[in-house]
């Protein structure tokens, strides 16, 4: 099957690209990336590589490891043009997240969140993670108006999380860490008919899931949509919407 993964031309989050595309790649699935223009080499943020702060804080070693294989991988440089995309010829949809500046150009995207509304409409498996959430909260449908997730259930950055990065490290990366104003959790629960639909899931701060321990992972699904909050949940993540897209090509 094939899955298209957008991205901007740099700072993506590391773990959120390249755990999906590792799990997806190994399970016999091809993940096509797009950017805003083709042909693009596209770029993750570089603290998330050699540490935020103090080198910490940026992504775990598999992770990093499955990066340098996709940075290496053909399909990461024959990415295709956002507005060029014909939805209707993937399988799948992978948005995931990032917050450094660089992601504004993604999040922010109109032709991005005009390919997201016809490829919603075709019922196919959606999977958000962290920020990239944003994009689908941003998105209207075209016969109501209203963002497509207005009627989910969806998780996305808990707030908590994001003001405490940002107030753990402002006094040296200053707003690194605030994508926008808002934050993100705001924005999201302000897209939603009813913001109960918000799941924050368990509050943790540090601890990850693995490739082989999800306890402290969480996703939430509902229907063809799949969300998640952060690289933390990323295997649950990568895990969960492999069994969304078996799950839509069974008969």
């Amino acid at each position: 099957m094939r899955v298209l993964m957008p991205v901007p031309d740099h700072d993506f989050d590391v773990t959120e690209v390249a755990v999906p595309w590792r799990l997806l790649t190994d399970a016999g699935h091809e993940v096509v990336f797009a950017t805003e223009h083709a042909g693009t080499r596209p770029a993750a943020d570089p603290r998330l590589l050699t540490g935020v702060l103090l080198g910490q804080l940026g992504a775990e070693d598999e992770p990093r490891r499955f990066y340098e294989q996709l940075a290496a991988a053909p399909e990461f440089t024959a990415t295709v043009a956002w507005a060029e995309v014909d939805m209707t010829a993937y399988d799948g949809l992978l948005l995931p997240g990032g917050h450094a500046p660089g992601m504004r150009q993604y999040l922010g995207s109109a032709q991005l969140q005009a390919q997201v509304a016809r490829f919603w409409a075709l019922g196919r498996p959606v999977g958000a993670i962290c920020h990239g959430v944003l994009v689908l909260a941003r998105t209207q449908d075209p016969g109501t108006g209203r963002s497509i997730l207005a009627g989910r259930r969806t998780t996305c950055l808990p707030k908590y999380m994001e003001r405490t990065a940002y107030l753990t490290t402002a006094w040296r990366l200053g707003r690194y860490y605030r994508t926008y104003p808002a934050y993100v959790e705001d924005e999201v629960r302000a897209a939603l008919t009813d913001p109960a639909r918000f799941e924050r899931g368990p509050r943790v701060l540090t601890r990850r899931g693995t490739a082989s321990d999800d306890t402290h992972a969480f996703v939430v699904q509902d229907g063809t949509l799949l969300s998640a909050r952060w690289p933390g949940d990323a295997y649950l993540f990568a895990r969960s919407y492999l069994e969304l897209l078996g799950a839509s090509a069974a008969p």
